[in-house]
């Protein structure tokens, strides 16, 4: 049973709280995911991201906002994805399910290998996950050490999420990366898709064409075909 004390925890602030939103976070605290949200990191147009402490480790709290999301564009994007194609055009049931996507990708890459944060728990539009760094910066804010080691461990850990995860990220870009301690963190999945889709390799090639275009504005130059043989070649 959660108490007042706790409720009022979980006050309504930065607009995204509202008491569908509040009975999640009641019930995440009640099985022991989350404690009190204490820092804002990001607040976006369809998502707000808050730090928690459980237990003296710091973790990552991400809230889709339901009243503001474009769950059409949701709907459109999730059902090009083979697992998805059975989801009903409702909004809160799209927007749970990208919810459950990411949680269930990012999942199948950390058993693949990928360097992601682990993932403690989902529930209807909320992911509580690792907190890397305090925060780690993206990858587009960092101050990279070794730009041919970091282009390398970018397709290194890509090549895992295609080979063992069967999947592509179709956002990757610099960021959605993170950067700490010399190497790269794959992050936001939610529009990550199984490889089986008919436009994963569309994606697949955007994302590395992203990836190219990051380093090249930073001096060093990438082959797109060779970064995508890297990833796809047995």
């Amino acid at each position: 049973m959660v108490t007042n004390t706790s409720q009022e925890r979980f006050r309504t602030y930065d607009g995204v709280f509202d008491n569908f939103t509040n009975r999640t976070l009641f019930f995440l605290e009640s099985h022991g995911h989350v404690g009190e949200l204490s820092r804002t990191l990001f607040v976006g147009k369809e998502s707000n991201v808050f730090t928690t402490v459980v237990e003296g480790e710091d973790r990552l709290v991400k809230i889709y906002r339901v009243q503001n999301c474009d769950f059409k564009q949701m709907y459109r994007l999730i059902i090009q994805d083979p697992r998805f194609r059975n989801i009903r055009h409702r909004p809160r049931e799209v927007i749970f399910t990208w919810a459950q996507r990411e949680y269930t990708n990012l999942l199948k890459a950390a058993q693949a290998g990928v360097r992601v944060p682990e993932m403690f728990a989902w529930r209807n539009h909320i992911l509580v996950e690792q907190l890397i760094g305090d925060p780690a910066p993206r990858l587009k804010d960092a101050n990279i050490h070794n730009l041919q080691e970091c282009a390398d461990d970018i397709l290194h850990n890509y090549r895992l999420l295609y080979q063992n995860a069967k999947i592509v990220h179709a956002d990757l870009s610099g960021f959605n990366m993170l950067y700490h301690d010399g190497k790269v963190w794959f992050i936001d999945f939610s529009q990550g898709i199984s490889i089986e889709s008919d436009y994963a390799d569309e994606y697949l090639r955007r994302d590395l064409l992203n990836v190219q275009r990051f380093f090249s504005k930073r001096g060093h130059d990438m082959d797109l075909e060779d970064m995508y043989n890297v990833v796809t070649k047995v």
